[in-house]
């Protein structure tokens, strides 16, 4: 089945027309489904109850599909003539080869394909299996299904792709426990040195003018700061010699209508918060809500007089104390290990990979994948080696002076 036009989550999306053809078949008791745009409204009705991380979210999904035009598959198991899991992945070109990957590619991270936990238990990794071979007979161009940076579980569920031949991330995801609230934690973690370090920077932003920690809650909110958090990114990134993942306006595009489309929600699952002092967002993060779970997606500071006042560790400190207060369980930080992340968290979190390949070359593919994860993870484990190679990229950028906080990459 292809649709030149989908209905999806309310809004009207163009499928690419030579999209996937609908595939059904039935092994045992369980049927897999495979269908091109014109399945993103079922998915969104699916995600109406289903379990799934930020980025398997409609919202995400639909986004995504609209501002970049993605190549999008949707792949559904069910049981009991009910959906148990959706994959929703786009179709990207890397090199000779195609991959299928979630929406989003690197900005999408702590993935959990979107489940029923209630049927969940009816899966096995032979049904996964089976979806995925009902996707190469679907869509026999793509080479391989590259799902990277997936939770070990979400919710207390444990991710059924698991089940499947993974291998460990090359960056770990770090968190912090809020239990007991913020003073609990402040006693667990230097409290004394951080309530002082915020009052010194209290009285830093107070001399240059007035201040204060906004949220965006307009469209013309969202566009001010997400037009800020572009350029400190893409100053960050040409520091740190490295290609700038916010540069297409196709990316910017969907953040913008992520962003903008969550105001329209109770408890917004998207949201943006930014620290003004003397009228300039010195420091922006977006965040997302899952759960008990408040994850820091992405964040950025301003690289002017005020940045050596650490304006970014000082939204955090506020975003975390509003985290307590509001009774989530974790802040999490997301995906990548730095040092001002260590200076809260106290929890890990390994997330997995899986590299399922499709077609003769889509073996080679898996196996580059895998060695090339296994690279960066040792590089990244080896102060030395991970330290010159940094310098190198600054080098490389012509950048003389190393950056004051590192991005993870």
């Amino acid at each position: 089945m292809v649709d030149a036009i989908a209905s999806f989550d309310g809004n009207r999306v163009a499928a690419n027309q030579a999209g996937a053809r609908a595939v059904d078949s039935n092994p045992g008791d369980l049927t897999v489904a495979v269908r091109d745009g014109a399945g993103l409204g079922g998915y969104a009705e699916f995600c109406a109850s289903a379990l799934f991380a930020p980025a398997q979210s409609a919202s995400w999904v639909r986004n995504w599909a609209t501002e970049t035009g993605a190549d999008m598959v949707i792949a559904t198991l069910s049981a009991e003539s009910r959906p148990v899991l959706v994959l929703a992945l786009e179709v990207v070109r890397r090199g000779p080869f195609k991959v299928a990957r979630f929406a989003g590619g690197r900005h999408a991270n702590g993935n959990f394909a979107a489940v029923d936990p209630r049927l969940l238990p009816r899966v096995d990794v032979q049904a996964v299996r089976t979806l995925f071979s009902a996707i190469a007979r679907a869509r026999p161009d793509i080479d391989l299904i590259a799902l990277e940076r997936l939770l070990p579980d979400l919710d207390g569920i444990a991710n059924p792709l698991a089940a499947l031949p993974n291998f460990a991330s090359p960056n770990l995801s770090l968190a912090v426990d809020l239990d007991g609230g913020f003073d609990a934690l402040l006693s667990r973690a230097s409290g004394k040195r951080k309530r002082k370090k915020h009052r010194s920077q209290t009285r830093k932003f107070e001399a240059v003018g007035s201040f204060g920690r906004i949220e965006a809650r307009t469209r013309e909110d969202v566009d001010r700061m997400l037009d800020a958090f572009f350029d400190m990114k893409e100053v960050r990134f040409a520091k740190m010699g490295i290609a700038n993942v916010f540069g297409e306006e196709a990316v910017r595009a969907f953040f913008r209508s992520l962003f903008a489309d969550a105001l329209a929600e109770d408890k917004p699952s998207f949201l943006l918060h930014g620290l003004e002092v003397a009228g300039k967002l010195r420091a922006v993060t977006g965040s997302s809500r899952s759960g008990k779970r408040l994850i820091c997606e992405f964040g950025a500071i301003a690289e002017d007089d005020l940045a050596f006042s650490s304006p970014g560790d000082f939204l955090f400190f506020d975003n975390i104390q509003e985290a307590c207060q509001q009774g989530f369980d974790v802040y999490d930080f997301s995906v990548g290990d730095e040092p001002y992340k260590r200076l809260w968290c106290d929890l890990e979190v390994q997330h997995f990979e899986v590299a399922a390949p499709l077609t003769l070359k889509g073996r080679a593919l898996a196996t580059a994948t895998r060695q090339a994860a296994w690279a960066k993870t040792f590089i990244k484990n080896n102060p030395t080696i991970w330290k010159l190679t940094k310098m190198l990229r600054r080098k490389a950028a012509g950048q003389a002076v190393p950056a004051a906080a590192e991005d993870d990459s």
